[in-house]
């Protein structure tokens, strides 16, 4: 148990040394990539149950990410698959309720219901793995900088912040009393019972609650007033910063209004 805890928890600190990468996308700034985060789930939510097709040229903008930034593909899939319960089960009804038979292919009848449910997990999958190629490329202080620049009210950005910067030390927290726990427990080192469970939980909320403390007036002593300074400003340039929203805004906006598998393929199917 201690050592798939120190799996988890290295996770958590290799997505962090990700978003220090020095590629081009990295050094973009904050504020360009989640506008374009953002019209990308846009665009890719705005299609039909039905239409399956035309999300297919959507997948070159994760594609094209990877490739610029060098994140590893890996990474990347093991991080969008995590969410793979949620998305299968935003779908897992459709089949039942949607009986009508749509086309048939090789004598099989294919319902509206797979159709549907085909097509919420593509979109589900494309929205994810966007967000995920965001918090890679990104670190945590610009990411939540850019969302202030954007007009995000500073309560939310603020509480935002704190999160991403304390699950850390909360996870560190756990690690410590499960290898403790491991330690001292001989041979029923990888399973914990139920009633030690409940005394675990309750050492680690005392253990939060003084760090939570400790945190506060160390904040306040240095002139906390709310708002959490960065010692780099951001700087948005049109050349660069400018150029990629534009780029990728436009080729939303043609994947979204122009049918192109059809213009492509539509050969193959003799329309």
């Amino acid at each position: 148990m201690a050592k798939k805890l120190d799996i988890n928890f290295n996770e958590l600190v290799s997505c962090s040394t990700a978003a220090s990468g020095s590629s081009l996308v990295h050094r973009l700034d904050p504020r360009a990539k989640w506008l374009v985060t953002l019209a990308f789930a846009v665009t890719a939510t705005s299609f039909g149950k039905y239409e399956i097709a035309r999300l297919m040229p959507l997948f070159f903008y994760p594609f094209a990410m990877i490739a610029l930034s060098g994140v590893a593909v890996a990474d990347v899939l093991r991080r969008t698959a995590l969410a793979a319960p949620f998305i299968l089960l935003a779908g897992l009804f459709n089949p039942f309720f949607d009986r009508h038979v749509l086309i048939s292919l090789w004598g099989f009848p294919l319902t509206g219901g797979w159709v549907s449910f085909l097509s919420i997990t593509l979109r589900s999958v494309l929205v994810v793995s966007s967000v995920v190629l965001l918090s890679l490329t990104t670190r945590s202080d610009r990411l939540f900088s850019g969302l202030g620049e954007l007009g995000v009210p500073s309560i939310f950005v603020v509480q935002l912040q704190f999160l991403n910067r304390y699950i850390l030390l909360l996870a560190g927290e756990v690690q410590r009393i499960v290898r403790a726990h491991s330690l001292r427990s001989g041979s029923r080192r990888n399973s914990v019972s139920l009633f030690l469970s409940g005394s675990m939980l309750g050492i680690l909320l005392l253990k939060s609650m003084d760090r939570a403390a400790r945190v506060h007036w160390a904040m306040l002593a240095r002139g906390f007033d709310g708002e959490v300074r960065t010692a780099c400003p951001l700087k948005f340039s049109w050349q660069r910063d400018g150029a990629f929203v534009l780029i990728w805004v436009a080729f939303f906006g043609a994947v979204r209004f122009i049918d192109i598998p059809f213009l492509l393929f539509g050969w193959a199917v003799g329309k």
